[in-house]
């Protein structure tokens, strides 16, 4: 007890300790939500050096190429084993998707790209492993093998995955140069779903184009609509925010 009030004067006097507990606090936070148990024992044992640590080994290191660009689903490290032992077992082409997808909602473009390949090869007309492998391939700047893919993809099924193949389609459009044809995936994209994805970067393509007057109504919309948002959608989206906001400025 006399200890905890000792840290606690600390703290009150010194603005660095209070800003090396909080780093270390969300540095814990931090491995416990991505399931890093043994850093999140070592940080809460040996605290310092240890966050400090786990920040440029793990939190810096994860990579950013899929912000923004969530595939449906999410995965952890059990189910990554459990496919692993149902692919070594039985070598099903839908097992090969889903880890795919949770390697490329990790970050992990390349495993995702081979999974994805695996499973083609098993399935090629797989439309979830078409698309899904076309979304793979823009993330990491394939831009036209992505293209490819995804306008085959929403030639077959416009809705594919809610709007999100139509949105990469998009994406790999603009990588590509081809601007005219962005907007006009762009517009059919905002008349089924009211995405903030496809708003700023519809945006952001009539500013390029200099048409700023066409360019407020959808970024003011995407802020708007952030406001009014449940909270899993407002995380979802903040980085798509955050660009309207500083295009609106």
């Amino acid at each position: 007890m006399h200890l905890v009030y000792y840290y606690l004067s600390a703290l009150r006097g010194n603005p660095l300790l209070i800003g090396v507990t909080v780093f270390q606090l969300w540095m814990l936070v931090d491995a416990i939500r991505r399931e890093e148990w043994l850093w999140a024992v070592l940080i809460f044992i040996f605290p310092g050096l240890t966050a400090l640590w786990y920040f440029f080994m793990v939190y810096r290191a994860a990579p950013s190429a899929t912000q923004g660009f969530e595939l449906p689903g999410a995965g952890k490290r059990k189910r990554i084993k459990e496919l692993e032992v149902l692919i070594h077992n039985l070598d099903k082409p839908h097992h090969y998707l889903e880890l795919g997808d949770i390697y490329f909602q990790k970050g992990d473009l390349a495993k995702a790209e081979g999974c994805y390949r695996a499973s083609l090869q098993r399935e090629p007309q797989d439309i979830d492993a078409r698309a899904h492998m076309g979304q793979c391939l823009l993330r990491q700047k394939k831009a036209e093998e992505a293209s490819t893919i995804l306008y085959q993809v929403c030639v077959e099924n416009p809705k594919h995955d809610y709007g999100y193949s139509l949105m990469a389609y998009a994406e790999s459009l603009q990588m590509l140069g081809d601007t005219e044809s962005a907007i006009h995936v762009w517009k059919r994209v905002l008349e089924e779903h009211n995405y903030a994805r496809a708003r700023v970067q519809l945006g952001e393509l009539y500013l390029a184009a200099k048409k700023p007057d066409l360019a407020q109504p959808e970024l003011q919309a995407a802020i708007n609509d952030d406001r009014h948002a449940p909270a899993f959608q407002r995380k979802r989206d903040r980085v798509w925010i955050r660009r309207a906001r500083s295009l609106v400025r």
